[in-house]
């Protein structure tokens, strides 16, 4: 049973009836969350309010103050059942294909670290042999060639998103 079906099938008074509580006829009890003389808990007929203590709530929530338990286990307590939900097809595709698309993405977020990783390593290097090498040699010329395509992809690796 769904919470909604133990509603409609327990009144408040049904579940008063379980401890032994009994309104009087005004729907009012002695609250049994704090000590007190008179009656200060009016009972509804799916709910209760204490003028007292403050204490409110539904069944559930009865349940579970007077026998200090979770509102799952008063559920249970109640009668109330879990149904487990049977995956569709299109479910178990639909979660598969975000599965791969979250998987793609990180792959492709590691090749760019990888990339940008290389590209710096070639930046360095080829700073290096400009500063090594003699000014307009062939091996000059070359490292300042590929130094300037690294700069330019470095610009396009690094640009925001």
């Amino acid at each position: 049973m769904t919470s909604e079906e133990i509603k409609a099938a327990y009144s408040m008074r049904d579940v008063l009836a379980r401890y032994g509580l009994q309104p009087n006829r005004s729907g009012f009890i002695c609250c049994p969350f704090h000590r007190e003389k008179t009656a200060s808990m009016k009972i509804y007929q799916d709910s209760y309010y204490c003028f007292g203590c403050g204490a409110h709530g539904d069944i559930f929530d009865f349940v579970s103050e007077m026998e200090d338990i979770t509102f799952r286990e008063a559920f249970f307590e109640l009668g109330g059942t879990y149904e487990q939900k049977k995956e569709t097809f299109s479910e178990r595709m639909a979660r598969y294909h975000a599965r791969k698309e979250r998987d793609r993405r990180q792959r492709q977020e590691e090749d760019l670290k990888e990339q940008r990783k290389i590209n710096n390593e070639l930046i360095d290097i080829y700073g290096d042999v400009l500063t090594l090498s003699a000014p307009l040699s062939d091996l000059w010329t070359e490292s300042y060639n590929k130094l300037q395509y690294q700069l330019y992809l470095h610009e396009i690796l690094n640009e925001p998103r």
